[in-house]
């Protein structure tokens, strides 16, 4: 279920497929911004920042300007310092100001048609699910297991499923869900779009109780004690041999807040509503672990023995950790989205299995 309220214009709630007619203007640049250069040019790039893309991430903008060049491939340049800002190195967080200049060395591109394309059965099922679309934005029910971009030997995630199914249209990620983590996607539609939710995550992030408020669904380890539990802790990224991404609790880490409450105990354990201020790696799954109550199902941060049981008695599978609400106005607050991603069929299975 999806739920929209408009003003002044009126626009329909409930999804509309495809072959939508309303009009998507084109996102145009000055000749010293080419969006999409000879893909196996073999010069240095010398872009200039239009204003319209100010404030920024360097890794973002880079994603756009080399279009099919993997994640990892885009970080090591960066980082090598063959990518710079006004002739310095810079960091891939880099907020861009209007007049910038960016290098961008050359890069080697899969041609059109090398990457392939995304398989049937993954295209059949991103299509099934979209839950909400207007002129500005998309919403997704994002299934378990699906990435939210290609990379780390991922052809394809969420927005490049959406591309090759929408292949006239612009469309870039908002916000990104771990792999393991099912729904509430929003995909920009319009280049205006994207910069205004943006420019609201970061307020969410800021604390200042505005911006964006996000809200999941997850079956917590153990009894949890009624009421609200809100955790204040900070949380760092580090890297495991192999690349792969783990956050812990630490101090010096950045400022991150969950708040926990208890829906209903189901057979030992808590079934329960989290509330993030701030949208950090792994946020969620981390402080349920720091407090005791891991998230069932976590092969990362999870009991594996409680795990295992769940599995052979319940048949939970997977992650029990759902994205299923997002609330924000656009439009400076004259716009406002209530938009809901129902949970799983597989978890309301394992919580009628609980009682």
């Amino acid at each position: 279920k999806a739920s929209l309220s408009l003003t002044p214009c009126e626009i329909n709630p409930l999804y509309r497929a495809a072959s939508v007619t309303d009009h998507h203007p084109r996102i145009t640049t000055p000749m010293t911004e080419q969006a999409y250069p000879p893909p196996n040019a073999g010069k240095v790039r010398l872009v200039r920042i239009d204003e319209d893309r100010a404030d920024q991430r360097l890794d973002n903008f880079l994603f756009g300007q080399l279009k099919g060049a993997p994640r990892s491939l885009i970080y090591k340049i960066i980082r090598s310092g063959q990518v710079r800002v006004n002739g310095g190195r810079a960091k891939a967080e880099t907020r861009l100001e209007g007049g910038d200049e960016v290098r961008i060395p050359p890069v080697r591109l899969a041609e059109p048609g090398e990457k392939g394309t995304p398989a049937r059965g993954l295209l059949d099922a991103m299509a099934a699910s979209i839950i909400f679309e207007d002129a500005r934005l998309l919403a997704i029910n994002k299934p378990t297991g699906v990435a939210s971009h290609g990379g780390s030997g991922i052809a394809f995630g969420v927005i490049e499923t959406l591309r090759a199914l929408r292949p006239k249209e612009t469309l870039e990620l908002v916000h990104r869900l771990d792999r393991d983590t099912s729904g509430l996607m929003v995909i920009a539609k319009k280049r205006s779009t994207l910069l205004e939710l943006q420019a609201l995550m970061r307020e969410s992030d800021a604390d200042d109780g505005r911006g964006i408020a996000k809200r999941y669904l997850t079956l917590l380890v153990g009894r949890m004690p009624d009421g609200i539990m809100s955790v204040d802790a900070p949380l760092h990224v580090g890297l495991r041999q192999g690349g792969e991404r783990h956050v812990q609790v630490q101090a010096g880490g950045k400022a991150s807040l969950s708040h926990f409450r208890v829906f209903e105990p189901r057979g030992g354990h808590s079934y329960c509503e989290v509330r993030i201020e701030t949208g950090r790696t792994h946020q969620i799954r981390v402080h349920a672990q720091h407090i005791g109550h891991p998230v069932a199902g976590d092969d990362k941060y999870g009991d594996p023995e409680v795990n295992k049981r769940l599995r052979e008695q319940l048949g939970l599978k997977r992650l029990f950790l759902h994205a299923a609400s997002l609330e924000f106005a656009l439009d400076n607050g004259r716009v406002p989205y209530m938009l809901d991603a129902p949970l799983a069929q597989e978890l309301v299975d394992v919580l009628d299995r609980l009682r």
